[in-house]
């Protein structure tokens, strides 16, 4: 596999090495011990699998409040999307900055986020389905989020939204005293 440190502390694109024959092709998507080698988290306590019927549908920005820190590995496999995370660690070298990569089926590429740096996506095609790997068991309650075009971020999506929970919709916009905060009260292990 090869590892690709990205503009934002931390992420990494990950993109597989197919070995090919005749057949078709073998290649490794993910592994522990070179995750581990990179100084990536290598735990991952569930797998789950994320399907949307229509094109421009936006999830996120979502993270883990500290004392929660969830890192995921996301892939698309089957159709396209737009990757985005964003730096909200206060103190991170790339506060506030973001990084947005295009995976897909065909590309077979994968993101890597470190915790809490926040996470969304908006999938570029119809029946897009997209693949988490997570560090931690989820945690109700210890969700936050960020609306996905809040100026704080400037992240410039590629088509516009035509899908989103209200959820989603819902969140507020970053402050940084209370992002500040939040990161003071909790402490990860």
């Amino acid at each position: 596999m090869k590892f690709t440190p990205q503009a934002v502390d931390g992420v990494h694109l990950v993109e597989m090495e197919p070995h090919s024959d005749e057949r078709g092709f073998f290649a490794r998507s993910f592994a522990a011990e070179e995750f581990e080698a990179h100084g990536l988290q290598s735990a991952v306590a569930h797998a789950n699998v994320s399907f949307n019927h229509r094109a421009g549908t936006m999830r996120g920005l979502h993270l883990s409040l500290p004392g929660h820190p969830e890192s995921k590995f996301v892939r698309c496999t089957r159709g396209a999307i737009v990757d985005v995370a964003v730096d909200i660690r206060p103190g991170s070298p790339t506060y506030l900055q973001h990084v947005a990569v295009e995976l897909s089926a065909d590309n077979r590429a994968g993101l890597y986020l470190p915790a809490h740096v926040a996470h969304a996506y908006l999938t570029l095609t119809d029946d897009t389905e997209v693949l988490y790997m997570v560090s931690v068991p989820y945690a109700a309650g210890a969700e936050i989020g960020y609306r996905y075009d809040d100026p704080a971020f400037g992240i410039p999506w590629p088509r516009e939204v035509s899908v989103i929970s209200d959820k989603d919709a819902a969140w507020p916009a970053f402050d940084h005293a209370a992002n500040a905060a939040a990161f003071a009260a909790g402490v990860d292990s």
